[in-house]
């Protein structure tokens, strides 16, 4: 007896039905997700996972935006989907590791513990490949005005969603005309002189932090600038963020490190603005 679909049939099904074209690593690095602000860009991000795999995945903080959360309960039914779209990955063999930042501290408590096959972690270790050893942290440790003025970090935090406002405005203009995404806010923070003395004050403190606990280079986020460098003889790589830059840090299966900018969705996500928002004041 045959088995499966006959010609027209099987075509009838794959045009209906797509399968997604899969992108394999050894390793993905995601962080700055700000999962429960609207300022997520959970299209983008939702379609990056349906379509990558990868043995190991780690999370590098600010995955949920409880800065936000606490201020204005807002969690859309997709914002959902990215936690079980997670959830399965680590159920189905990829090995998930979450190290909390400072916008989802109140999860660094829970360190130690497993959720879900989930791992959470005050930090992690990888070793790549190529050899080398590579030190896992969000990076808000770095930050001084996060660990010596934290009100001017609230106060740059209301600024930067401001600019996100103003983001999203600019790039519903874009799709309409049939342009690209364009992260306006990232723009707008390079023409800041004293935010790019910040970032390269920041970028300094980690690589020396890295050289310190004796590993080869870094995988961070926090500043929402992906990046892969040399700085002084540690590899500095920054995963970007799915806020700004939608890009993620991954490790290929031949083990080089490289950077991934998913702006242009590839399959058939529905839009978070069509699914219906819980938000409640808090």
């Amino acid at each position: 007896m045959a088995h499966g679909l006959a010609g027209g049939a099987a075509d009838a099904v794959s045009a209906r039905w797509p399968v997604p074209q899969i992108e394999r690593y050894r390793t993905i690095w995601l962080s700055d997700m700000h999962l429960g602000s609207s300022g997520c860009q959970v299209n983008y991000l939702l379609d990056f996972l349906q379509h990558t795999e990868s043995q190991y995945l780690y999370l590098v903080g600010d995955i949920i935006d409880g800065w936000r959360l606490k201020k204005d309960l807002y969690w859309p039914r997709s914002h959902g989907d990215v936690v079980q779209a997670v959830l399965h990955k680590a159920r189905t063999g990829t090995a998930v590791a979450y190290i909390p930042g400072n916008r989802d501290e109140s999860i660094r408590p829970f360190c130690g513990y497993v959720f879900g096959e989930v791992q959470v972690l005050e930090e992690a270790f990888h070793l790549t490949l190529a050899g080398k050893r590579l030190w896992i942290v969000h990076g808000d440790l770095f930050d001084s005005v996060m660990q010596h003025a934290r009100w001017l970090a609230c106060l740059g935090a209301r600024l930067y969603s401001a600019s996100l406002m103003l983001e999203r405005c600019c790039n519903l203009g874009r799709r309409w005309l049939g342009l690209p995404y364009w992260p306006l806010s990232q723009y707008l923070k390079r023409q800041v002189k004293n935010v790019t003395h910040f970032s390269t004050s920041f970028e300094q403190a980690v690589a020396d932090g890295t050289r310190q606990r004796g590993c080869d280079g870094i995988v961070c986020g926090h500043i929402h600038q992906p990046e892969i460098r040399d700085i002084d003889g540690v590899l500095y790589c920054n995963d970007g963020d799915w806020v700004e830059s939608l890009s993620a840090l991954v490790e290929t299966l031949d083990g080089e490190l490289k950077l991934v900018y998913w702006t242009a969705l590839r399959g058939a996500t529905t839009p978070a603005s069509t699914r219906k928002a819980r938000r409640f004041s808090l």
